[in-house]
């Protein structure tokens, strides 16, 4: 039987504006379906339902109806401030904030149009690579409720993959967009530092940390991250001084051009950790080879330069980053032991140290950028390994946690330290049904070359007609 979640974004966003339905009638239809299949996923962390039927209700008195994202539903991420919404940020620190003020994403994303139903579950102020806090229940992968969902998106993605949310937004700094979407089915982008207003990753520590949308469709991809490019003032950015609106969406839904790709399966991680391949990792990467070589693009093996100064220089960033969270004296035991971890070393870096660490990583971005030159998108697994049991990290042996996300997602960290886009495409299914996927890696600004490919392969593959047992 039809539902209205069975159309993809844009189709929804064309009959809300044929008025062949509401965008109250389209809000309620996927509030009935949080509050009927979220209890069993984990999904959300606050369900709005009346502030969502009340803004549907006004949205003709104040927003165009031209607007990109008009009446479409979607929700914010838990570490996203939106006025009188709480804001949980995964801990239990933050208990009982509610913030009077928006951040610049959530006005992008309100004065395109949409609709927000509430904040999607994500870990402890989104430092893990999956979703599992001591503040909410875990997000379940909706392909196998015994799974993790990735984070530190991974309420986006199960919302996303469950037919709650026709798409969502996330935030990316060391793969948080791409692996809930690879683990859960999705297509993940994140974009080139700069190129979102309200997140250009410039403010960020190494520019490590960007927005970027999850969808069941590279068009649908497209279509939420023109809505947050084309939102808001553009003080940096790697785009062309004048932007053409809706010209990922163009690229996504034309999916032209070949192109030099090199495949490669070394990782930044290969000399600190024990980075293996599982083999159904290994399948779509072949998979997404075959393909893509049937499509007439040119394919080549390529690996990356050994470097030992990744790792150490990486972990220095990520601890900094979290020397900042407000939790001083007593207050430091309602962090999670990964999270007391992070910010206990990043308070003893010195910033000699620090400095240095920017540096190295600096200078291995350029040295990335160098080596990729000769092609037009580098090809990835997307994640090391299948999606991981819930409790399978080590909740206590910090360094032993780090250490399972990166053999689990030793592909993605390196897109954040380059700024390089990336999208990640749900190319395989096995035979458990479980969804395995690759990424694309582009040059500088390149998300239209990325958008392009993963039309192709989705022309091909038909992964948006896969879906879990709760659509």
């Amino acid at each position: 039987m039809f539902e209205l979640h069975h159309l993809s974004a844009q189709e929804q966003g064309d009959w809300l504006r044929r008025g062949e339905v509401s965008s109250a009638e389209l809000a309620g239809h996927y509030l009935e379906r949080i509050a009927r299949l979220d209890p069993a996923l984990g999904a959300f962390t606050t369900v709005t339902a009346q502030a969502a039927l009340e803004r549907a209700a006004a949205l003709d008195q104040s927003v165009p109806r031209a607007a990109a994202l008009w009446g479409i539903p979607f929700a914010d991420k838990d570490l996203v401030n939106r006025a009188g919404v709480p804001t949980g940020f995964g801990s239990r620190l933050m208990s009982g904030f509610v913030p009077e003020k928006s951040d610049d994403l959530v006005t992008v994303l309100d004065d395109a149009g949409g609709v927000s139903l509430g904040k999607t579950n994500a870990p402890e102020f989104g430092l893990p690579a999956y979703t599992e806090s001591l503040v909410a229940p875990p997000a379940r992968n909706p392909w196998n409720t015994a799974l993790g969902a990735g984070g530190s998106s991974g309420g986006a993605a199960v919302a996303v993959a469950a037919g709650l949310l026709p798409f969502a937004p996330g935030s990316d700094g060391g793969g948080s967009v791409r692996i809930p979407a690879a683990a859960c089915g999705l297509v993940g982008i994140k974009p080139s530092r700069g190129l979102v207003p309200s997140g250009t990753g410039l403010d960020k520590l190494a520019g490590l940390v960007v927005p970027g949308p999850l969808a069941r469709t590279v068009a649908d991809a497209a279509m939420l991250l023109d809505a947050m490019v084309d939102g808001g003032d553009y003080p940096f950015t790697v785009r062309a001084p004048r932007w053409d609106g809706g010209a990922l969406l163009n690229a996504a839904v034309r999916g032209e051009g070949r192109f030099q790709l090199g495949v490669m399966t070394t990782s930044p991680w290969d000399g600190e950790y024990d980075v293996r391949l599982d083999p159904s990792a290994a399948e779509a990467l072949a998979l997404a080879v075959s393909e893509l070589d049937a499509l007439g693009h040119g394919v080549e093996e390529f690996g990356l330069e050994p470097d030992d100064s990744y790792a150490p220089n990486f972990k220095v960033i990520w601890q900094a980053g979290a020397a900042g969270i407000p939790a001083e004296g007593e207050r430091l035991d309602l962090l999670e032991p990964l999270t007391k971890w992070l910010v206990l070393r990043g308070r003893e870096i010195s910033a000699r140290q620090l400095v240095r660490s920017l540096g190295a990583l600096a200078d291995y971005e350029r040295s990335v950028i160098r080596q990729f030159s000769r092609f037009d998108a580098v090809l990835t697994p997307a994640l090391a390994l299948e999606p991981r049991p819930l409790g399978w990290y080590d909740a206590e042996d910090a360094e032993r946690n780090f250490e399972q996300q990166c053999q689990y997602t030793p592909f993605t960290s390196f897109a954040n330290v380059t700024g390089l886009p990336a999208i990640t495409l749900p190319v395989l299914q096995t035979a458990d049904g479980i969804p395995m996927g690759v990424q694309l890696v582009g040059r500088p600004g390149g998300e239209a070359t990325l958008l392009a490919i993963g039309a192709q392969l989705e022309r091909r593959l038909q992964w948006q007609r896969r879906h879990p047992p709760q659509w």
